[in-house]
């Protein structure tokens, strides 16, 4: 553990120090040589329960409502170890067998979103909603599949209401501004300030959004990435959360080359379930389609 920690430190002091306008090229030069806590394993225990589950669905007798919850649990373990296509496979068989359940309709949206099918996506989320007013995830992920779909003044709608259900918690406020800064940024970051009277100070995440407001830097950030953490589970955990919003930033403020890198390390901890994850590699593709299209130009 120890030497976990002292590799972040490392990864701090590597990217800490550049704030003239060769930023981006330093960083990313720098970026090449970090030292990476270690990603997460494939959960043994998931990997036994999906064979419990595998076994039931195909030997015990079973009504079609619990046939479908046994498939969505599956499913739901299916995506904690990264196996996305046997996740889905799963949602959809839920479906058909309860063709009202709200948190698969959530999950099938999630992966529509993932794979830039906006209109399933929009769809199994409404549904989500139809089904369950009170689903507050269905906010936050029809806000994700709104923004990058394009329709980030309908996203922010989706991300205040998700936030408004919880205003302490720093990530409900990034994922509002985030939607908010496609439409106008100084209003953006206005609402971002208001928003930051009412976080949670306890929570880490928070750093984050002083981040975005400019009260820190780069450097403090993943220097304090460490406190409070007791267990390497933990730090993995928090570097993938990191990671994302680094990258978030870094895209931002058109530094693609180092968006890029924070983007790819975010994915090498294999949190396979963790919305930050999920969302890096479309990060990634936008961000080479992006490079593709200006490379086209006359």
């Amino acid at each position: 553990m120890q030497n976990k920690f002292l590799s972040l430190i490392l990864l701090g002091l590597l990217l800490g120090g550049c704030a003239n306008g060769n930023q981006a090229q330093s960083s990313q030069a720098q970026m090449s040589n970090l030292l990476l806590a270690e990603p997460a394993p494939m959960s043994v225990r998931s990997q036994m329960a999906i064979a419990r589950y595998s076994q039931i669905l195909g030997k015990a007798p079973l009504e079609d409502q619990e046939r479908a919850e046994l498939l969505h649990q599956r499913g739901m373990l299916y995506d904690s170890v990264g196996l996305a296509g046997l996740a889905q496979y799963d949602f959809d068989n839920a479906l058909r067998l309860k063709p009202d359940m709200a948190e698969a309709y959530n999950s099938l949206g999630v992966h529509y979103t993932q794979q830039m099918n906006f209109i399933q996506a929009y769809e199994a989320f409404d549904a989500t909603l139809d089904i369950n007013p009170d689903y507050e995830f269905a906010f936050l992920n029809r806000g994700i599949a709104l923004y990058y779909g394009g329709r980030a003044d309908l996203a922010v709608n989706d991300f205040s209401e998700f936030y408004r259900k919880d205003e302490s918690d720093p990530y409900r406020a990034l994922w509002a501004f985030i939607a908010r800064s496609e439409l106008d940024k100084t209003e953006a970051l206005m609402a971002l300030s208001d928003n930051r009277e009412n976080l949670d100070e306890d929570n880490w995440a928070t750093h984050l959004v002083d981040l975005y407001l400019g009260r820190i830097d780069e450097q403090e950030l993943l220097n304090g990435l460490i406190q409070g953490v007791t267990s390497q589970q933990e730090l993995t955990d928090r570097l993938c959360e990191a990671y994302f919003y680094l990258g978030k930033y870094n895209s931002a403020l058109g530094n693609r080359g180092v968006a890029s890198n924070y983007f790819k390390l975010a994915l090498s901890t294999n949190v396979f379930e963790y919305v930050e994850h999920r969302y890096a590699r479309l990060e990634l593709d936008m961000l080479r389609d992006d490079a593709v299209a200006e490379s086209e130009r006359p």
